[in-house]
């Protein structure tokens, strides 16, 4: 396995998450998921199935990023097997104009990915906020 390509694969579907939520193409994103795949939301809600995680989206990604730049940064990968990831994330959003949206904080995303037919997919994906210091 040439672990240096498989990384770069699994940048390919982040940056396609990413350009999914900055252009708000609920179609495309839920694109990048297994069919049975498991997804945490930032506020906690669980959904199971590309079915389930297609209505969500379809509800909150539409104007969601109308004044946002989602900014998705893959920082570590951990091969389990060949062909399942884990995948630790920076998210962080900015302005229009490039400045930092410090109110929305950061995300700390884990994308658990398993390789099917070839193609790397979102398989169980748990999306939690930065805890701020106080």
């Amino acid at each position: 396995m040439d672990r240096q390509a498989e990384i770069t694969a699994i940048e390919h579907v982040v940056a396609a998450l990413e350009h999914a939520q900055r252009e708000e193409l609920v179609e495309e994103f839920v694109s990048l998921f297994r069919e049975d795949a498991i997804w945490t939301t930032g506020a906690g809600k669980l959904l199971v199935g590309r079915g389930a995680i297609a209505a969500f989206t379809k509800q909150v990604l539409p104007g969601a990023m109308r004044d946002l730049i989602p900014s998705y940064e893959v920082v570590h990968v951990l091969f389990i097997r060949e062909d399942v990831a884990a995948v630790k994330v920076r998210q962080r959003h900015f302005s229009l104009t490039g400045e930092p949206v410090t109110e929305l904080g950061e995300g700390t995303p884990m994308y658990v990915m398993s390789k099917e037919d070839g193609q790397w997919r979102l398989t169980a994906n748990q999306n939690t906020a930065v805890a701020v210091e106080a």
